[in-house]
């Protein structure tokens, strides 16, 4: 397979998904970051940034998730999972359920530069943690990262 045929690369049966993962993975993180620095720094703007950059990732997933889901139709035809696939499967639900929670408790206080609670930079660093283990096991059934061991 040449790398550069757009056509085989754009109507692979997974590749969608494999691309447009990255855009709530990056959103997100982004977000976490400016939260990050906008306590730091103790700056608004930076704390408006990290709204916007959720609520764009909460976006993001729709696809992400769309596609995922589609690709377990087409690879496996909607066969029950197991193993790593299923693992990610789930995760990739929380993960994004997570997304959207934290998006919805943004939102409810009204001004986006408001000083975030400790409950909720929890459930934040939490999210973190649970989208990478996504993005780790996903990366590995992909054929990008391979087990060691």
């Amino acid at each position: 397979m040449n790398p550069f045929d757009l056509k085989t690369a754009l109507l692979a049966k997974h590749a969608q998904h494999v691309v447009l993962i990255h855009f709530p993975i990056a959103l997100f993180l982004v977000s976490f970051a400016f939260d990050l620095l906008a306590l730091r720094r103790d700056n608004r703007q930076l704390a408006i940034a990290a709204y916007y950059n959720l609520v764009a990732a909460a976006i993001a997933t729709l696809p992400a998730v769309a596609t995922g889901l589609l690709a377990w139709q087409w690879l496996y035809g909607g066969k029950k999972l197991r193993g790593n696939l299923r693992s990610h499967l789930l995760l990739g639900l929380v993960s994004s359920a997570m997304i959207w929670l934290l998006c919805w408790w943004r939102t409810r206080q009204r001004k986006p530069g408001r000083r975030l609670t400790p409950a909720y930079l929890a459930i934040e660093l939490l999210a973190v943690a649970v989208i990478t283990l996504t993005g780790h096991l996903g990366g590995i059934l992909s054929g990008v990262e391979v087990p060691t061991g």
